[in-house]
């Protein structure tokens, strides 16, 4: 124990519990850098409650904000009890420490608290209560307790979860803030500290522009939490800035640097270790299940991932409350909400989760049900795109496309749920070929297709003919390959929808030949044979549109006519992309037919329909050329 006076009537005492005193380096010691309106919120809460607890996730910074906030408020006098203690901690020992700390005499075994107190004369006294997990019941006690015997008693708590106690102002510590201000030529916060902390690293430490673009960049892959910017400058000795977004994207687990007495702000893995030890064993198995999510989720979800093997269903909400409160998960919209509420899990809990997940026999159960859940995710969203609702499929699927990627990739590696991937694939084909990822599908629907499966399964000949027209730009004789063998399962099975978009990517293909009789013909096939609201597919409305641009040159009127055809067809009521495939086509028309401002005012229209919140669909590059070529200017 040290007491200390600092000549202004405050007194100070500083005390840990079992494992030592606290040393430099820890994280109530150092300089704060980019918390000034966190501090200045804390002080405010402080000098309104009497009970203020600070919570957030491990390595965030509560006991060095706790650190700064102590030496200015109404108190005369400071007394900061660290708990360091390791396993179960002795019944009574916080009270026992904390009382000898304000009186000055040892406590016994059993002592009556009130009675301790009872003829103290106590000055205004902040008590912190620091880093008090392990013993975090018997604190809730201690300090409903003490702010009765004393009332001129000041209680900070740092904690990852709230005590729950009535008068306790819950001031919950948030990660840093990675974007930069408003201010131009100021870094982030997060940028901020690592600078901070680069410079203790490494002498005369001066970043060129693209090492603060790779700061930016790891500070973001971090998400601000200061004890992960910590130790990623610390690698600055080692690594190069550029090389560490790659080194921190991967396991962040893995990030670890010396000097800190305190074994659990040595690397994140022990970082996440010490929060894990707190979990309850449900908790923990939902950690773990939830882990092998790579982006948002709901409660339904997080229930479908990680119910069985010992967790009901009934009690996955709950572990999910509790883990929101530790900080392992965040919410990505705010209480109160139509929607139901999502959340995610931080990436340096997920990596920990999945390195414990691994571990035991129950990855396997969780990959095959994060395949399921992408598959079910793959059905709801085709048939929100062939409802008419392309916005919410498109949101939908950007949302969990790291999920969809990790699920393939390893359906792929583990050569398992073979079929799954293929028909997730097969339903989400507006995203791999409207929206720009077409190399990215055909490079993962290969590999999968490769993969050993019934010649007769009918996900197979889907999964044919949309890898042809993904191979269609890059390789042709490959694409046509796997058409003929997409035709011929369909025909044996009547899959008329299939045997039209074999048809519609036999145009494609002859387009690219400059082919464009026996184009128009395949379109006009494709268009005739694929039912009008068939899902899995373009529309017929798609076909007509490119049945009237490959009839533009031979046959301007018979163009027109399928330009018609493709906006009054049934099936474009509910296909915003068809709408614009086939407006394109008119403007074309009217360039044709040399009148270009009417096909700029075409061009214009089309453009202005599109969805200024979603990627640009195929098609949009073709009519801003157009409108380009044709001139923008007003009719006179």
């Amino acid at each position: 124990m040290a007491w200390c006076s600092d000549g202004s009537s405050k007194v100070w005492a500083s005390v840990d519990g079992p494992g030592g005193l606290s040393t430099p380096g820890e994280p109530g010691s150092g300089t704060l850098v980019g918390r000034d309106k966190d501090l200045a919120a804390l002080r405010a809460a402080m000098a309104e409650h009497r009970l203020v607890s600070v919570t957030g996730l491990a390595g965030v910074g509560k006991s060095r904000l706790c650190g700064a906030v102590m030496g200015a408020g109404p108190w005369r006098r400071v007394v900061r009890v660290r708990w360091t203690g390791r396993g179960p901690a002795v019944p009574g020992g916080l009270g026992r420490r904390v009382v000898e700390e304000l009186t000055g005499r040892s406590a016994a075994s059993r002592t009556d608290l009130f009675a301790a107190l009872a003829d103290l004369p106590v000055p205004p006294t902040l008590l912190v209560l620091d880093d008090v997990d392990l013993v975090r019941w018997e604190c809730a006690g201690l300090v409903q307790r003490l702010l009765m015997a004393l009332p001129t008693l000041r209680v900070l708590v740092t904690c990852r979860r709230a005590l729950g106690v009535g008068e306790e102002r819950v001031f919950r510590l948030a990660p840093l803030d990675c974007r930069s201000p408003q201010d131009a030529g100021r870094p982030s916060a997060a940028v901020e500290l690592f600078l901070d902390r680069a410079r203790l690293a490494v002498a005369d430490f001066r970043p060129t522009e693209s090492d603060l673009r790779a700061i930016e960049e790891v500070c973001s892959v971090l998400e601000g939490v200061p004890l992960a910017i910590e130790l990623a400058a610390q690698q600055l000795g080692a690594h190069a800035p550029a090389d560490l977004p790659g080194l921190v994207t991967h396991n962040q687990c893995r990030l670890s640097a010396n000097g800190h007495s305190e074994s659990r702000h040595r690397s994140l893995r022990e970082a996440m270790a010490a929060e894990y030890l707190l979990c309850e064993e449900d908790e923990r198995a939902v950690w773990r299940r939830v882990g092998v999510l790579q982006g948002p989720f709901t409660e339904e979800t997080a229930v479908f991932v990680s119910a069985g093997g010992g967790v009901t269903a009934e009690q996955v909400p709950f572990c999910v409350a509790r883990l929101l409160s530790s900080g392992i998960l965040e919410r990505l919209d705010g209480p109160g909400g139509v929607s139901m509420p999502r959340y995610r899990m931080r990436r340096a809990a997920r990596d920990f989760g999945c390195e414990q997940l691994t571990g035991t026999k129950e990855f396997r159960v969780a990959a095959e049900r994060r395949m399921l859940h992408c598959r079910r995710t793959a059905a709801v969203a085709e048939n929100l795109w062939s409802t008419g609702c392309q916005r919410q499929a498109v949101e939908l699927v950007r949302e969990r496309h790291a999920d969809i990627q990790a699920a393939i990739s390893h359906a792929v590696a583990r050569q398992e749920h073979g079929e799954w991937a293929v028909e997730t694939m097969v339903g989400l084909w507006f995203w791999w070929m409207v929206y720009g990822h077409v190399e990215e599908g055909r490079q993962a629907l290969l590999r999968l297709l490769s993969l050993p499966a019934r010649a007769d399964s009918p996900v197979r000949r889907e999964g044919w003919w949309l890898a042809a027209w993904m191979c269609a730009d890059r390789d042709p004789r490959r694409a046509g390959e796997l058409l003929a063998r997409a035709w011929r399962a369909a025909v044996l099975a009547g899959d008329d929808a299939t045997v039209g978009r074999v048809a519609y990517v036999h145009g494609v293909l002859a387009c690219h030949d400059q082919d464009v009789h026996s184009a128009a013909a395949y379109f006009r096939q494709a268009a005739d044979t694929i039912p009008a609201l068939a899902p899995g597919g373009p529309s017929p409305a798609v076909s007509l549109a490119a049945l009237a641009v490959a009839q533009l040159d031979s046959a301007p009127d018979d163009a027109r006519h399928s330009a018609r055809r493709a906006l009054t067809h049934p099936s474009v009521r509910t296909d915003a992309w068809a709408t614009l495939l086939a407006r394109h086509a008119q403007a074309l028309l009217d360039q044709h037919d040399g009148r270009p401002r009417r096909a700029a005012r075409r061009a214009r229209r089309a453009l202005e329909a599109l969805d200024p919140t979603l990627p640009d669909p195929r098609g949009t590059a073709a009519l801003r050329q157009l409108l380009s070529e044709a001139g923008a200017l007003p009719e006179a």
